[in-house]
């Protein structure tokens, strides 16, 4: 007996994407064996698959950073779950299949009750922006943020988060887009049809309190002048573009802050790395927060798994406001 996933198979555009048979194999004693139900397309898969990310395993290899699904089998030494269960995992590669083998102190439990696209998006977009708005920024309500890229997964998950804590939120995103995003109460900017960041400061002149951005670059310098002094910039995202890119961005962040300006880089990995316990525990406050209708992720489409190639060509057409999220057929 076989099952199916979808592998990179060399550096390149979504083409290089391909669906493989794998051989069940026999479970480790601290071993689950998962099914999975679902895994959100994120930035970091495709930037696994043009370059060299320090985290995935050599090519080829199964992307994927995050699923959802239900314990099929488990070891011997297995105590914390049971089959049956439903749970998630921050995997940072191996999603785009039917099966996972997971070690058990990587999961987290799932409440039956939310849909499985919906948490899968909770394990790393709402994960990311919630640490970075409560651990980093320790936002208050009635803080002014702003966010670029407001119209993506981590971006939507700020809007909505922030929303739940009443901030003020002003937003890039272009404006075929903005219809979708209205509810979640934000000031949204067309970064292609005005002068963004002038924008904002004729808008909040006094500064804002925090920028999240995950462009780096250009944006980083210009980010850093619509805060007031006091003020933090937290970077993320731009560890997973070119080489070239990360240090010019890295460069722009740490060389000459503005006077008085904060800058902060997040990465949920890194973070996961350090302190395992505390990024799982936000994932299950997360679940019960969409349990309880408090938070309302944005799906833009769902595709079978194994079309993972599709969704990852929707994903990088420019078109997509909110998440796409591969689900089993």
């Amino acid at each position: 007996m076989k099952y199916k996933s979808v592998v990179i198979s060399k550096r390149g555009g979504p083409e290089v994407l391909q669906v493989t048979e794998n051989d069940f194999r026999k479970l480790a004693n601290d071993e689950v064996l998962v099914k999975i139900q679902a895994c959100a397309i994120g930035g970091t898969d495709i930037s696994m698959r043009y370059y060299k990310y320090l985290l995935a395993p050599k090519i080829p290899f199964v992307p994927g950073y995050e699923i959802i699904g239900t314990i099929e089998s488990a070891g011997s030494d297995v105590n914390k779950v049971k089959v049956g269960d439903r749970v998630a995992a921050l995997t940072i590669y191996g999603g785009y299949s039917e099966y996972i083998y997971l070690q058990q102190d990587h999961l987290v439990k799932v409440p039956e009750s939310i849909d499985s696209a919906e948490a899968a998006v909770i394990v790393l977009n709402y994960t990311s922006a919630y640490q970075m708005l409560k651990k980093i920024a320790r936002v208050k309500e009635g803080d002014r943020i702003f966010v670029t890229g407001a119209s993506g997964g981590v971006g939507t998950a700020f809007l909505d988060l922030a929303k739940m804590e009443n901030l003020k939120v002003y937003g890039s995103a272009s404006v075929d887009k903005q219809e979708k995003l209205k509810q979640f109460g934000a000031i949204l900017i067309d970064y292609k049809n005005e002068d963004l960041f002038t924008t904002v400061l004729k808008i909040a002149p006094e500064g804002l309190d925090y920028v999240f951005d995950g462009v780096g670059g250009e944006y980083i310098t210009q980010s850093q002048k619509i805060l007031h002094p006091g003020g933090m910039l937290v970077e993320y995202g731009f560890l997973f573009k070119s080489t070239s890119y990360f240090i010019k961005s890295l460069l722009a962040l740490f060389s000459a802050p503005l006077k008085g300006v904060k800058s902060k880089f997040y990465g949920i990995s890194v973070n996961y790395k350090k302190d395992k316990a505390d990024v799982l525990s936000d994932i299950s406050q997360l679940f019960i927060l969409l349990e309880n209708g408090k938070i309302h992720p944005l799906i833009y489409k769902r595709l079978p798994i194994l079309e993972a190639a599709e969704a990852n060509k929707i994903f990088e057409s420019g078109q997509v406001c909110g998440n796409i999220v591969l689900v089993a057929e």
